[in-house]
């Protein structure tokens, strides 16, 4: 019997191009061999896509697109192709594969772009589909969508970048409406890439700045004190695994991006240090909030706990959490009884499911 051919594709021109390298070592490293081949395509920071045969440790080094046997590659949006068109000295040769596991963390893989290309080509993939990547990636148009369906969060607000030239004016409506502190984030950008804690005006400016070199709109937030918990959500609706709750003990001011890569200083806690009603209530919201969005394959839901009250707050759905050695996702769902290999092969076997070819 002919096994599934797997295509992973990872890099990817974003901020989070060298978390998708990590991810996708873990992710081909502990595919099962006997069930699926795995055919690697490496996209570079600056957009090349080539097809790359070689070891995922050189995926890890980021020394992959040196390798001399990789070639030019893309995928075709015609239907009628279903595969990997390569290019090898102007000839061109067809790979003909099943299912593409996107392993693209942020803008440009994250958030839609990648998979409405995959739905042009009919080609079935793994995780959420089109509108869910966009939707869940954009934090203006989910909030929108958790205010209207009732699915509580934090006072937020946010602007589009031709309106900063009045941040004087904005910013007495965000202290009136936020308070400080407050985080100040771009609206489509994942890892806490760009993302600031400012405690006055003087601060407000630099971090609106640095916000807008990664997305033209900016999402402000009210600061919570409290427990900052994620959990897992694995299946196609209506079948959903809602994993324990788990909790970041995050060792900077917030979790942000040198804690959760490099640093390795943060702590995780599974199940999160919260009364268990509470937990048993989150799985249930995050359930919620994964259909309210379409998603699918597998999710992270990210909520706060509040200091006092312990009010559940929704903060953001990550389509495609990390995967690596420390990621919270697949330690959640080994908390479940996944190893790693399982949950892998699951996700793959619900891209097959879920994408129909029309």
């Amino acid at each position: 019997m002919a096994k599934t051919k797997v295509c992973v594709i990872f890099g990817g021109v974003s901020s989070e191009h060298e978390i998708s390298l990590m991810s996708a070592k873990s992710i081909i490293d502990n595919i099962p061999t006997d069930k699926y081949d795995v055919v690697k395509v490496g996209i570079t920071k600056k957009g090349r896509w080539l097809f790359f045969p070689g070891s995922t440790d050189d995926i890890l080094s980021n020394k992959w697109h040196e390798h001399p046997d990789c070639v030019p590659c893309f995928i075709s949006p015609d239907k009628t192709t279903k595969g990997i068109i390569k290019i090898y000295d102007s000839e061109i040769f067809i790979e003909k594969i099943d299912v593409v596991l996107p392993v693209l963390h942020g803008k440009n893989g994250e958030d839609g772009t990648i998979q409405g290309l995959l739905d042009l080509a009919g080609i079935p993939y793994c995780g959420c589909q089109t509108f869910a990547s966009a939707a869940c990636m954009d934090k203006v148009y989910a909030n929108i969508i958790f205010d209207q369906l009732g699915i509580e969060r934090c006072k937020w607000d946010f602007i589009h970048d031709f309106e900063a030239i009045n941040l004087d004016e904005i910013e007495k409506r965000l202290s009136a409406k936020l308070g400080y502190p407050m985080f100040v984030k771009p609206s489509r950008s994942g890892s806490s890439v760009g993302i600031s804690k400012v405690k006055n005006k003087d601060e407000l400016r630099n971090a609106v700045n640095l916000a807008l070199a990664h997305d033209n709109k900016v999402v402000f937030e009210e600061f919570i004190t409290g427990h900052e918990v994620e959990c897992a959500v694995y299946g196609n609706v209506p079948e959903l695994i809602a994993s324990e709750v788990g909790e970041i003990g995050s060792s900077a001011a917030f979790y942000d991006y040198d804690d959760k890569y490099n640093s390795g200083t943060s702590k995780t806690y599974i199940p999160a240090n919260v009364d268990k009603e509470i937990r048993d209530n989150i799985r249930e919201i995050a359930k919620k909030a994964y259909t309210a969005l379409s998603c699918s394959g597998l999710s992270r839901v990210d909520f706060f706990v509040e200091k006092d009250t312990n009010r559940i707050l929704i903060n953001e759905i990550n389509t495609l959490p990390g995967f690596t050695t420390i990621s919270m996702y697949p330690k959640l769902m080994q908390h479940e009884g996944f190893s790693y290999s399982e949950l892998v092969d699951g996700i793959i076997q619900l891209g097959l499911k879920g994408c129909v070819d029309e």
